[in-house]
């Protein structure tokens, strides 16, 4: 992933914050096997301290290739928008010299992967999931020997994301001048498709912590 400097996340606490507020579904990226493609796997995860945690179908194809090769990529991304070229003209110029761009956050783990198969081990992953989507506790005890989740747990298989690196990209324009991103940040309110809102409280949240653009 290509980070610019001004795309660059300002501290980890940015984008933990950001992971926190619900972005929480992601993409495991695994290396293929000899002459296949890499396995690309949506699902949802847990953090768990250093780790991120999962569970997939025991069929999922993806286990060869962590067998194989346990180092693997996680990616989620969200608050993204395209903006159109006129949007982003430069001042003076007309609007349709603007060049368009996407905006988005995304936030790449790089992990080691952990198998476990181990029937109580994976009964704690659910449990610590469950405890994470289900807070509320209304779902049955996940435990081995008790139905539902016990006669299902074969049927399963869990992974502990051991995470080596963190990399975050916040792209909203921000070496920009103020008055544009604030005119963009506007553009997206009231067109309100799909992300535009969260889009633009992400570019405003930047706006308010970097201000005008420092190389």
């Amino acid at each position: 992933m290509f980070i610019q400097p001004w795309d660059a996340g300002l501290d980890e606490a940015e984008w933990q914050s950001w992971i926190a507020e619900g972005h929480d579904f992601g993409q495991l990226n695994v290396n293929g096997l000899p002459g296949h493609p890499p396995v690309a796997v949506p699902t949802h995860f847990t953090c768990d301290g250093p780790n991120l945690l999962i569970h997939l179908a025991r069929p999922n194809p993806v286990w060869k290739a962590i067998e194989n090769d346990p180092n693997v990529l996680f990616t989620v991304f969200g608050d993204y928008a395209f903006i159109p070229g006129p949007w982003r003209a430069k001042a003076g110029t007309p609007p349709n010299d603007g060049v368009p761009t996407s905006y988005y956050t995304a936030v790449q783990f790089t992990c080691r992967a952990h198998i476990i198969d181990d029937p109580e081990a994976k009964a704690d992953l659910l449990r610590r999931q469950l405890a994470h989507f289900q807070p509320d506790g209304d779902h049955a005890p996940v435990a081995v020997d008790q139905p539902p989740y016990g006669r299902m747990l074969p049927g399963i298989r869990g992974l502990r994301l051991e995470v080596t690196e963190v990399r975050a990209k916040f792209k909203y324009d921000d070496h920009k001048p103020v008055e544009h991103r604030t005119a963009v940040a506007d553009h997206l309110t009231t067109r309100g498709q799909g992300l535009d809102v969260p889009t633009a409280l992400q570019q405003r949240r930047r706006l308010d912590r970097i201000g005008a653009w420092k190389s």
